[in-house]
Formats: structure tokens, C-alpha cells, sequence
């Protein structure tokens, strides 16, 4: 995913850096599989080897439509959300599908803020809900963790900071409404 987002020759260093693996071993053993298969092309510069995808190998347009999934996500659940009744106060992306570390069991973390005076059991609210949370597992696989909150609790959750707070500021994607820092304010 990591070259298939570049055209630039990287090193295995610089690619494990990239991919966020503590272990550039593991690393090279992938890319020199991947090589040997020809779907990355590698070469020797001085001490090191730098290795690009093989934009010509049947393979490269599944590799770089995986290593687009993430923006597809964000595209889509934009797409849903734009189209709700009750349109949200804010809706982000948090957690590994944020930070782009998940795996097949992480759920699909989203942080979601209801308009003022709709009530969290309110029907036109709950139907469009929880439909994106069925689309998430449908587009994904994953589980949809839906984090919820009234626009009227936002005080409270800066004030009282609990550690969700801390994990959004942190990681947060913005897919709808304002910014998280807008929201929750600057990290303290």
C-alpha cells in the first residue's frame, strides 16, 4: 500500500517506517517476496535496495485500489451522512480506521454528535443511525463502534475530559461538521 500511494523508489527502511512495523526484517521479507513475484520491482543503490510496485503486473490495480480503501470509507460515509433527514452536528472518523492501523477485528470507530433537541431515541435519528452502521459492516466487514452524543453534552465532555476526548483530539478525522478542536477545544 505504501508504494502503491508513490511513483519515488523507496528503501525497505523507509518503507517499514511508513507502514508504522517496529520490524524492518519482516519488512524486507515481504518486499522481496513480493519481487520475486513481480508485483514490486527492486534494485541495487550502493548499499541498499529500492523498491517501487510494478504498475505493469496484473496485480498493481487491486493493490492500489486496497491501498485506497480508507479515503472510500470517508468518502462514503460523507456520502450517507450528507443525505440524512436529520442532518448531524459532526460526524469523525477515530481509532485505527483513523490512524490507518486496523485490522479485520477493529471496529470501524465513529464519533457522532446529535443536533440540539433531537432526543437519542428518536426515531428518524435511529433508522439513519443505525443504517450506516449497517453499510460500515457491509462496505468493510467490521463492526461500526458508534460513539454517540447530544450537541447539549459537548460542554460536559470538555469540561470533564474523559479519555474518548483525548483519543479524538488525538486521531480524529472530521467527515462532517466542524473540526474536532473546534468542537471539543485545543488539547489541553
Amino acid at each position: 500500500m505504501v508504494l502503491a500511494r508513490t511513483t519515488r523508489p523507496l528503501t525497505g527502511r523507509e518503507i517499514a517506517r511508513l507502514t508504522g512495523r517496529s520490524s524492518h526484517s519482516g519488512v524486507l521479507d515481504v518486499l522481496n517476496r513480493l519481487a520475486t513475484q513481480g508485483v514490486v520491482d527492486r534494485r541495487e543503490a550502493g548499499r541498499a535496495w529500492l523498491y517501487t510496485l510494478n504498475r505493469e503486473h496484473l496485480a498493481a490495480p487491486a493493490v492500489e485500489l486496497l491501498s485506497s480503501m480508507r479515503s472510500t470509507l470517508m468518502t462514503r460515509i460523507q456520502t450517507a451522512v450528507d443525505g440524512w433527514r436529520v442532518p448531524p452536528v459532526h460526524v469523525s472518523l477515530f481509532g485505527s480506521a483513523a490512524r490507518g492501523d486496523g485490522d479485520a477485528d477493529s471496529d470501524i470507530d465513529l464519533f457522532l454528535v446529535r443536533p440540539r433537541g433531537v432526543d437519542e431515541d428518536n426515531g428518524a435519528w435511529l433508522e439513519q443511525r443505525d443504517a450506516l452502521a449497517t453499510s460500515v459492516r457491509r462496505w468493510t466487514g467490521n463492526r461500526a463502534g458508534l460513539v454517540e452524543v447530544g450537541e447539549e453534552e459537548l460542554r460536559r465532555l470538555r469540561e470533564q475530559a474523559p479519555p474518548i476526548v483525548a483519543e479524538l483530539r488525538q486521531d480524529a478525522i472530521a467527515l462532517h461538521g466542524p473540526s474536532v478542536a473546534d468542537l471539543l477545544g485545543a488539547d489541553r
